[in-house]
């Protein structure tokens, strides 16, 4: 029904007028933006993503200011000033989650992952990552209880809730038991400096980087391209391999199995030859050692060191193969092979399959063939 005391005319000259004077303010902070943008790219990168915010934000606070429901009824007059209210709440909140993702920008613009030795830098993107992530859900919870605070029927059952919160409490914490330790896990992998982005580690037998970390799971980029998800929890109840955690610098290993007479020598001269044409290699560590024996073989290991994993990996399948082709090429008779110790009764044995004494004459080298058809 339509307040005698209410002016429709008024109230959309003002509504006009609040409109007006909020484009005109939009208007001198886009071009303030877009001229300071030119020098500062973090507030372009602000003008940029927190704009709908902002405008939204202005028009609400002009309509606020100019009150074009003066006049009407006192209920709609609430109805009108609720409505605003639940929308400033909103879009501020919209507004700061796009201020904290824009000083995470801030934050790490001159970080750069890239480098070879980017310890200190992933170890500054994943506590910024995950301090703004917290952040926006801080800002996220804060705001719908805001919003549910403006009605007067949600605080009066907050206040019956409130005097069995003993019993609530017990419930909701079996109930979100699983998602709270997986919060706290995320937190104590950021800023216990267990896990980082970028980080190469080895989980459940696959090999990859640390892509995503969030605080309830953790996202791995395999060498195949294929993401394992695993939770939070996990890095801190399971064993896992880091070989970033001190430094990206990554030592390798090619073992080569090879015959007892071979000379170590030349093969250590040429994986020295192929390190030093690599530019895999980091020209730091190499080394070329017999470390172990089998009945048949020994076994000889060689270390390289690269920048980082992905180099290294490169780095020991280019050594691998190029150490197995020289000893194909250059000692071909040392590569593996199996001895038997036949006996010479079973060399020497009757055309009846029954052993018999060697010739006198015959050398033990030499082979016995059957006769031919007659």
């Amino acid at each position: 029904m339509h307040d005698p005391g209410w002016d429709l005319g008024h109230a959309a000259f003002v509504t006009a007028l609040a409109l007006v004077a909020a484009g005109i303010v939009i208007l001198v902070v886009h071009l303030l933006s877009r001229r300071l943008g030119r020098w500062d790219p973090v507030l372009a990168s602000l003008a940029g993503r927190a704009r709908y915010a902002f405008r939204a934000l202005t028009v609400i606070v002009a309509l606020l200011i100019a009150r074009p429901e003066e006049g009407a009824s006192p209920e709609s007059v609430d109805r009108f000033r609720h409505t605003m209210v639940l929308l400033l709440i909103g879009v501020g909140a919209w507004l700061l989650a796009w201020l904290a993702l824009v000083a995470q920008e801030a934050a790490l613009r001159h970080q750069d992952l890239s480098v070879p030795d980017n310890l200190r830098v992933r170890r500054l993107h994943t506590q910024v990552i995950l301090l703004r992530r917290i952040t926006v859900a801080v800002i996220a919870v804060t705001a719908v209880a805001a919003m549910l605070l403006t009605f007067a029927s949600v605080r009066a059952i907050g206040a019956s809730l409130l005097a069995s919160a003993g019993v609530v409490g017990i419930v909701v914490g079996l109930a979100a038991q699983t998602t709270l330790s997986n919060v706290f896990a995320g937190l104590q992998l950021a800023f216990s400096d267990e896990l980082r982005l970028d980080d190469v580690v080895v989980v459940e037998q696959e090999w990859g980087r640390i892509e995503e970390l969030t605080l309830t799971y953790v996202v791995i980029r395999l060498w195949d391209e294929r993401r394992l998800v695993l939770p939070t929890t996990y890095f801190t109840q399971t064993p896992f391999q880091n070989w970033t955690r001190h430094e990206s610098r990554v030592i390798g290993s090619v073992i080569v199995y090879a015959d007892y007479s071979l000379p170590v020598g030349p093969l250590r001269q040429e994986l020295q030859r192929v390190l030093e044409n690599s530019p895999l290699w980091d020209r730091r560590e190499w080394v070329l050692q017999v470390v172990d024996t089998t009945p048949t073989t020994m076994v000889l290991r060689a270390l390289m060191s690269s920048a980082d994993a992905p180099s290294n990996w490169d780095l020991r399948c280019d050594v691998r193969e190029r150490l197995l082709a020289f000893l194909a090429e250059h000692y071909p008779d040392q590569l593996p092979r199996i001895r038997a110790d036949i006996p010479a009764a079973a060399v020497f044995a009757a055309p009846d399959g029954r052993p018999q004494d060697r010739p006198r004459d015959q050398p033990l080298d030499q082979t016995r063939s059957d006769p031919g058809p007659a």
